[in-house]
């Protein structure tokens, strides 16, 4: 299938025709760096130091590669979520006695709860943020990743931690109310460093589409509380619409959603189909990365539910193995999905990233960066980008 004849618009700002998520593979100096750090045989100073020179490196990669906007890997990160929570004013970091369960393992045991009202003063995601613009070549832009909202909530949520969030939250809704405004202050502090593409990493909807799906199989719904399911659904819009809300017009607010991402193991699965409607119609996002590498990500059915001028990154590669995908398979992809969305409103990028926490997924650097080259190469070739 060709689309020679067909023209594109110029994508300018984020998401661009081949894009990225954000996390890259931590180089082997800055693991070392960081188990000196956790063990005491490093400082801050020199954990910093290790980091500032990874990051400058990955830049100076991330622009060789063609990318047209560059993040620093989350490389000053252990999680992809919970050191932005542990940043906020209000939450703390805390030990638990089981870690996230995934398809073939358990993660390292921490979470973070609320240990008095919630706000985002002074958050260091700012100064890392500037880090990076300071350090990027003229003309690349810089994408800033941080968790969504809803997925700050639902840590706060979890059984092992509500009742430290009702110790000073009584109701839904008075957290809501603070967390959006948390989250705002430290997205136009962002915003007043130069920040203009923010991309809020969101497994939320991808764990709910999970839940909806069990029982699918067997007609077994039992165990299923689909009233709970959508009064989290509503939950989750509601608290990251109020943060996104009244922010510059030149500020891109973009979503990633994904079913779980670490050490090329997943969470969930289940399609876009029971979540799609408020997702797709009501969060008030410019643009959503959406994981689609795997059966477990269902079809392309949903996305005929995205609203406006939205866009649409479609995850088609995985991150998860350094095998490469079949280039025309992934060309038809893209075309299956035009017929629910244009494809001027589409791009391409992996799943998910490649290490959403510090230990990243099971592939080699060299295959991370040739999936990258494989996004770029289709993307030339589907949109003569």
């Amino acid at each position: 299938m060709t689309t020679a004849t067909q023209t594109f618009s110029n994508r300018t700002t984020s998401p661009f025709r081949y894009d990225f998520v954000g996390s890259f593979l931590r180089p082997v100096a800055l693991k070392t760096a960081r188990a000196q750090f956790a063990k005491g045989a490093l400082d801050a100073a020199g954990l910093k130091k290790v980091e500032d020179a990874a990051i400058i490196e990955l830049i100076q990669k991330e622009e060789a590669a063609g990318l047209k906007a560059v993040s620093d890997g989350e490389f000053r990160r252990s999680w992809w979520h919970l050191d932005f929570f542990w940043g906020l004013q209000g939450i703390e970091k805390k030990q638990l006695a089981q870690g996230y369960v995934f398809h073939d393992e358990e993660t390292r045991a921490e979470s973070a709860i609320v240990s008095g009202k919630l706000s985002g003063e002074n958050h260091p995601f700012v100064d890392h943020f500037k880090f990076v613009r300071d350090h990027v070549s003229a003309g690349t832009q810089i994408k800033q990743t941080i968790p969504a909202p809803a997925q700050c909530l639902a840590e706060l949520q979890r059984p092992e931690n509500v009742a430290a969030l009702r110790q000073v939250y009584g109701t839904d809704a008075a957290v809501v109310k603070d967390l959006a405004a948390a989250y705002h202050q430290v997205i136009e502090d962002l915003y007043a460093a130069g920040a203009r593409t923010i991309q809020l990493d969101d497994c939320t909807w991808g764990m709910l589409a999970g839940n909806h799906a069990k029982g699918a199989e067997t007609g077994d719904l039992t165990a299923r509380n689909d009233a709970v399911l959508d009064q989290n659904k509503q939950l989750y819009l509601d608290v990251n619409n109020e943060a996104i809300k009244d922010l510059p017009a030149d500020l891109t607010i973009s979503t990633h959603i994904c079913r779980g991402n670490y050490h090329s193991t997943w969470a969930s699965a289940g399609g876009y189909d029971s979540v799609a409607d408020p997702l797709f119609n009501q969060e008030n996002v410019k643009a959503y990365y959406l994981e689609y590498d795997s059966d477990r990500a269902g079809g392309f059915e949903p996305l005929k539910l995205v609203s406006d001028n939205k866009l649409v990154v479609l995850g088609l590669l995985t991150s998860k193995s350094g095998e490469l995908e079949d280039r025309q398979t992934v060309i038809d992809r893209i075309h299956e999905a035009a017929n629910y969305l244009p494809l001027d409103r589409l791009c391409l990028s992996t799943q998910c990233g490649f290490a959403s926490t510090e230990e990243g997924n099971v592939l080699t650097e060299a295959q991370q960066w040739a999936k990258i080259a494989l996004v770029k190469s289709i993307a030339e070739e589907v949109w003569g980008v």
